[in-house]
């Protein structure tokens, strides 16, 4: 990976190893959040995506953050979950391996698509099983040329967790889906651009300068009329056309009580740039 915030950005000295497998700065306005397990191609431990769901969570919460990254460090953006940190809970008898998956990867999951910000995946390498559904819960990915995306369950005899029969269809729908699934082969960065999986190749030399032009163009935005159009879009893919009217005219109806709603339509009038602060 190309340089990151980590290397300008200012940042909290902290004791805690974790900090140092999920590094994570603020930078004018945009929360980078990045694994750092390279040796490991980011397979995912236990205590990571705890760490990670919590940093999702305080970047809604933060007005001071209004757009997210999520990438990584080495060759892989997320090699899947390395459950070998978890948490023991004895002999396993049924049902734990549901409640392991709904409380582990889909939390995840279900992180990124609730978070209140946008979210950008720059996928700097291989991203396979719940690493591939990581980067394509983002609302923005973008990926190095070298970057990878493989279904990897059905090689290891397992059924797609994570998201991913929900994820996949909306994006690419059906037949694809399951021809990805059922085979499992691994997609170029090319590939899963031409399928609809992700927004933009980029040479992998580029990626972090992308990825920081983006996060800064959607930190610079209206961020609650973002976040509104963001939660719209989500809905809409579960929702009837009266239920997704009647979502958007209420949200625009909320939208126009924020400072940034009031500056855009000024800003319009007087025929000058606007100067959006996110509240």
């Amino acid at each position: 990976m190309p340089s990151s915030p980590e290397d300008t950005a200012e940042s909290t000295e902290s004791t805690d190893p974790l900090d140092s497998l999920v590094l994570h700065t603020t930078d004018n306005g945009v929360s980078w959040i990045t694994l750092n397990r390279p040796e490991a191609m980011n397979a995912v431990t236990w205590d990571q995506r705890e760490r990670v769901i919590a940093l999702l969570a305080a970047a809604s919460a933060d007005p001071a953050v209004r757009a997210v990254v999520l990438t990584a460090t080495g060759r892989g953006f997320c090699a899947g979950a390395d459950l070998r940190g978890a948490p023991s809970t004895g002999d396993r008898v049924p049902g734990d391996v549901a409640r392991t998956i709904r409380l582990g990867a889909q939390r995840l999951i279900a992180a990124v698509l609730d978070c209140e910000k946008p979210v950008i995946a720059a996928v700097n390498g291989t991203a396979a099983g719940i690493g591939a559904h990581l980067a394509f819960a983002c609302d923005l990915v973008l990926a190095a040329e070298s970057a990878k995306f493989i279904e990897v369950f059905v090689r290891r005899g397992l059924v797609p967790d994570g998201g991913g029969a929900y994820l996949l269809p909306r994006l690419i729908g059906p037949q694809r889906t399951k021809e990805l699934m059922f085979f499992g082969d691994s997609l170029t960065a090319a590939e899963a651009e031409h399928l609809g999986l992700i927004n933009r190749v980029v040479p992998d030399e580029e990626l972090a300068a992308t990825a920081r032009a983006w996060a800064q163009r959607l930190a610079d935005g209206p961020t609650r009329a973002i976040a509104h159009t963001k939660q719209l879009v989500n809905a809409s893919l579960e929702s009837d056309r009266a239920t997704a009217f009647a979502a958007e005219a209420m949200a625009q109806e909320i939208n126009m009580t924020t400072q940034d709603a009031n500056e855009g339509v000024a800003s319009f009038v007087e025929r000058r740039t606007p100067k959006y602060r996110g509240l």
